[in-house]
């Protein structure tokens, strides 16, 4: 008897591990990098850049810093694809947006090299 009750217990834990954990990896983050275009000017403010998409509705999960870049997170591809529109008018000639996965890799590869 205790050696079914145990199985059963380790598939329980298994099948909760599962549905804990695989929400998690399916999870779809999307990214918009800012760079500056030429040396010797600065990165916008990231907190101004977070109350003038606030204000417009744009839903950000976080801004970091990311080595010469600012990082911006989103939850899904919908604020991304508003945030790009509202940058487009808010930041002047000289800055550099890259989005999707190119600026996903790029903010990992730099988090990676920061906590080395």
């Amino acid at each position: 008897m205790p050696k079914r009750w145990l199985a059963w217990a380790v598939a329980g834990a298994l099948a909760l591990l599962a549905v804990v954990i695989v929400p998690n990896l399916l999870q779809h983050e999307t990214v918009i990098k800012i760079r500056v275009a030429h040396s010797g000017s600065n990165l916008p403010d990231g907190f101004y850049l977070y109350q003038q998409l606030s204000a417009q509705g744009v839903r950000i999960k976080s801004i970091t810093p990311s080595g010469d870049a600012l990082v911006i997170h989103f939850e899904n591809e919908e604020q991304s694809l508003a945030a790009q529109k509202v940058l487009q008018r808010l930041l002047p000639q000289g800055f550099v947006v890259a989005t999707g996965t190119q600026a996903l890799q790029q903010a990992v590869a730099a988090s990676r090299t920061t906590y080395s």
